[in-house]
């Protein structure tokens, strides 16, 4: 079963239930946190799995449904089968920005990437993926806003964020003096101390604005309501989706009278002097 982000926002207003603590602790008992609590939550959105009780149903259902599913030291948090990778983002409010730690924001995800797993470089027969950033704000245990970008229309080429990233590491490493070692990172130094016991790692911590905040020339969400939602499709991707799934969502949203589907035009992340053209997707509750 393939799925896809049009399924997803389909899913997304037909179970309209957005307290992630009660959902996920009490009745799949799998989160021990808000943020894992999203994650599960984007799994279901996903996965059509929401309303279904029994574990061991739902998670055959999001086994067909992903070809991955990570964890918190590697980017991606999800593959779809033949589809897009997710990244899965929880903030505290809409003023806050996303911490991305170690791995600098994703144009798009890479097989030969040395960021990610090698089971996620197995995890079926590919070279490139778009990438979906899914972040929700939480107060609680509520989820209050939650939106979808494409890293494509969200982050600059990834040569952007890596030429920044050699530049570092090589200038950390042409400090004379010091003892270098080997390492993925931007550098470590052995040997600090007089003794040699001591060495000390030098870590990159990439952060990015929230989607509220870099789309704030063509949303605002409705302060009326308890929960918000938008999500961005540029007209290069939407028209990929297949006939039928195109079909059934434009029928979708004409059906609900909460739900709007409007053509702007956005930034390129690469030069914002030129505009790309795009679907903006909003749902309100």
């Amino acid at each position: 079963m393939n799925s896809n982000i049009l399924k997803a926002i389909i899913n997304l207003v037909d179970t309209p239930h957005y307290k992630l603590k009660e959902t996920y602790q009490e009745n799949h008992n799998r989160a021990n946190s808000m943020g894992d609590a999203l994650e599960e939550y984007i799994k279901d959105i996903f996965s059509g799995t929401y309303n279904i009780q029994d574990q061991k149903e739902r998670l055959e259902k999001i086994s067909n449904v992903f070809s991955y599913l990570g964890n918190n030291s590697n980017p991606p948090d999800a593959m779809l089968k033949n589809g897009d990778a997710i990244e899965v983002k929880k903030i505290e409010n809409n003023n806050s920005a996303l911490a991305l730690n170690s791995s600098y924001p994703k144009h798009k995800l890479y097989a030969n990437s040395n960021m990610i797993s090698a089971s996620c470089k197995n995890a079926e027969k590919w070279d490139e993926k778009d990438i979906i950033y899914a972040v929700g704000v939480v107060d609680n245990t509520k989820l209050l806003n939650l939106s979808f970008v494409y890293g494509l229309d969200y982050c600059a080429s990834e040569e952007t964020y890596t030429k920044i990233k050699t530049k570092i590491k090589d200038g950390v490493e042409c400090i004379p003096g010091v003892e270098f070692a080997e390492t993925k990172e931007l550098g470590r130094v052995n040997k600090v101390d007089p003794l040699g016991i001591t060495y000390l790692r030098v870590r990159g911590m990439w952060g990015i604005e929230n989607p509220w905040t870099v789309f704030n020339y063509i949303y605002k969400k409705d302060t009326t309501k308890e929960f918000n939602f938008f999500a961005l499709i540029s007209k290069e991707k939407y028209i990929k989706f297949s006939n039928e799934d195109r079909s059934n969502f434009e029928k979708f949203v004409n059906d609900k009278e909460s739900l709007h589907m409007d053509e702007v035009k956005i930034k390129n992340p690469d030069n914002p002097a030129k505009l790309k053209e795009a679907y903006l997707i909003t749902y309100s509750k």
